[in-house]
């Protein structure tokens, strides 16, 4: 497995970058989220997956672990490969998709380019549970509220209050009071909240 490359970026474009490492010219297709992050810059690392398959070996680049860890959860699913993966993280940021599939938000998922609703709720099914555990985001503070919310919809669900209506209450919340970073405040004022 190919973790990541560190090099100079010799030829970009929205679908395909070229590293060269030490003097091997690697071809990597990466998504539009990661192309803009680095269309200015001349060298770089990024995270990568290699995929193996009959007729070709496909390095996949990511301009950080975030967008790897998404790009992974995605090709999971049944029905989702990587061209489509791809096409997810063009259309949207993984901190984006992970709140959609999170919230259960099917019909943001079926705006992308070639995902039905049979897709999307199958994203939802087999992802939620996933990213609730584990969310996905390079950035702490962001990665924080992933799992503050999380966790107090997961309470909320425990109490008997439904998915939509328990998620609906904490974005309020965090939204009117970003600063709060306790699970018991955001149980609190949600729960007040409805």
């Amino acid at each position: 497995m190919i973790a990541f490359l560190k090099g100079e970026f010799v030829h970009k474009s929205p679908a395909v970058v070229h590293v060269d490492v030490n003097g091997v010219g690697y071809e990597v297709q990466i998504s539009l989220n990661t192309y803009s992050k680095i269309q200015n810059l001349d060298r770089g690392v990024l995270q990568t997956c290699l995929l193996i398959r009959e007729d070709a070996h496909i390095l996949i680049g990511f301009f950080d672990l975030a967008e790897k860890e998404m790009f992974l959860h995605l090709i999971s699913v049944s029905g989702i490969g990587a061209t489509s993966a791809r096409i997810m993280l063009s259309y949207m940021k993984p901190d984006e998709l992970a709140r959609a599939i999170l919230t259960g938000d099917t019909r943001t998922l079926e705006s992308i380019k070639g995902i039905g609703k049979k897709t999307a709720e199958r994203m939802v099914l087999e992802l939620r549970d996933k990213l609730a555990k584990h969310p996905v985001d390079s950035n702490i503070s962001t990665l924080k509220h992933n799992t503050l919310h999380a966790d107090a919809l997961n309470a909320l669900m425990a109490l008997g209050i439904a998915r939509n209506t328990a998620d609906q209450a904490i974005q309020r919340v965090t939204q009117s009071n970003p600063s709060l970073t306790s699970v018991e405040e955001v149980i609190k004022k949600a729960l007040k909240s409805m």
